[in-house]
């Protein structure tokens, strides 16, 4: 039990403020607002270390990354399984989030004038132009900006193959970065200690101003992730194990995915899970070169809760503000958004939120709202994160070694 409070200590801390926010605002109404610089200031806070935490995690991650030493038939049968599970996850995500209205807001106009910080993209330009400016800036001092999320992107990509291709000659320009890198993350933990008062008094201010709507739009949004993330762990996943292996890799799936369940609770952290998960995948009659490759890659690549997750952010945000994306738009930018945790291990969070405001459209302002909702539905979404890994190695072992790849297992 212990182990359990110290893993969630941050999170239920983040939660109790949240709560305690939100009493505070239900109960002063208006009045709260006058905690509304003390949200101000955390906001600012993260803004101000968003445009070096993405360059630098960006480029460092890239600059570290090895050419794949095996790119034969696991590594595609691997990739076919992750595509086809993340875009059924952001399909489940969209159905739900469509038939159920995550927020009700008569007065969205005044919540805009409340967030509005950024830019709105303009909707009467051409799917060229559009992508021409969120892909590019005409000038430098631009790019540092937080309005220019996705050119950023673009740009540190470019610096770090860059710094690749100079070889020997960028060794010296990596190890700066790398240093850097450690010092703005460590600036992040640092700003992460004032999370708690800053979110709290974020959202006392916010409910104060627009009343319980928004409060009752994150607990909806808690309810019925968490309602979806059941159906999919319980009849998604069994479905995937079932096509792969019968009732035999049925029986195999759910003999052994309660101890990755539980860690997953337990830790809160896809990659703390990685041992248990390889162990539990080798369990159930899976070969060891696909479970040790499929689960590490699972972990960083295949996160089902997390695309959810992404799905239901954007939506909260497309009630709240009245707007009618299209279904592929949205499942699109899930998906892509989710990489983006992914690709940036620490602060990945902050960065794939930055890119759902910035390509829909959404105030940067608004991206408190959007921490909020990755808090309270982090414990579930873990789980399919990684839950998720089990049963895709059950896939990829049935495309793999055929039929009756739980009695030709590998061992080595």
């Amino acid at each position: 039990m212990k182990k359990v409070l110290k893993n969630y200590k941050s999170t239920i801390i983040l939660l109790a403020s949240i709560i305690l926010g939100g009493v505070v605002g239900l109960v002063f109404g208006e009045k709260a607002s006058v905690l509304s610089p003390l949200g101000d200031i955390f906001i600012n806070l993260m803004f101000v270390v968003i445009v070096p935490l993405i360059f630098l995690t960006v480029t460092t991650a890239i600059i570290k990354m090895d050419s794949p030493k095996r790119l034969g038939k696991i590594m595609s049968r691997i990739l076919i399984a992750f595509v086809i599970m993340s875009v059924i996850s952001a399909v489940i995500g969209v159905v739900s989030t469509y038939s159920f209205k995550l927020v009700d807001n008569k007065d969205s106009a005044s919540i805009m004038e409340l967030l509005d910080e950024g830019t709105v993209i303009d909707t009467e330009l051409s799917i060229l132009e559009r992508t021409a400016s969120l892909l590019t800036v005409s000038d430098f001092n631009t790019l540092l900006s937080k309005d220019s999320i996705i050119a950023l992107l673009v740009f540190s990509i470019i610096f770090a193959l860059a710094v690749r291709k100079s070889k020997e000659k960028g060794e010296a320009v990596s190890k700066i970065l790398f240093s850097l890198n450690d010092i703005v993350l460590n600036i992040v933990n640092i700003i992460m200690y004032y999370a708690p008062i800053g979110l709290g008094c974020y959202f006392a201010a916010l409910i104060g101003t627009y009343g319980e709507s928004i409060a009752v739009g994150f607990l909806k949004t808690f309810i019925i992730y968490t309602v979806v993330c059941v159906f999919v762990y319980f009849v998604v996943y069994s479905l995937y194990a079932l096509i792969a292996g019968g009732r035999k890799g049925l029986k195999s799936y759910w003999k052994v995915i309660l101890a990755p369940t539980a860690t997953a609770l337990a830790t809160c952290s896809s990659a703390a899970c990685i041992p248990v998960n390889v162990k539990a995948t080798k369990d159930a009659g899976i070969s060891a070169d696909i479970a040790e490759t499929t689960i590490p890659m699972g972990t960083s690549f295949h996160k089902d809760g997390s695309v959810i997750g992404s799905v239901f952010k954007i939506m909260f945000l497309v009630y709240l503000f009245e707007m009618n994306p299209s279904v592929w738009t949205v499942i699109g930018v899930s998906i892509v958004a989710t990489l983006l945790v992914t690709a940036v291990p620490v602060g990945g969070g902050t960065i794939s939120e930055m890119f759902i405001l910035t390509l829909m459209g959404f105030p940067a302002s608004a991206l408190p709202i959007l921490t909020i909702i990755a808090t309270v539905i982090d414990a579930p979404a873990t789980v399919l994160n990684v839950v998720g890994d089990t049963a895709s190695s059950m896939l990829v072992g049935r495309m793999v070694d055929g039929k009756k790849f739980l009695e030709n297992k590998k061992t080595k």
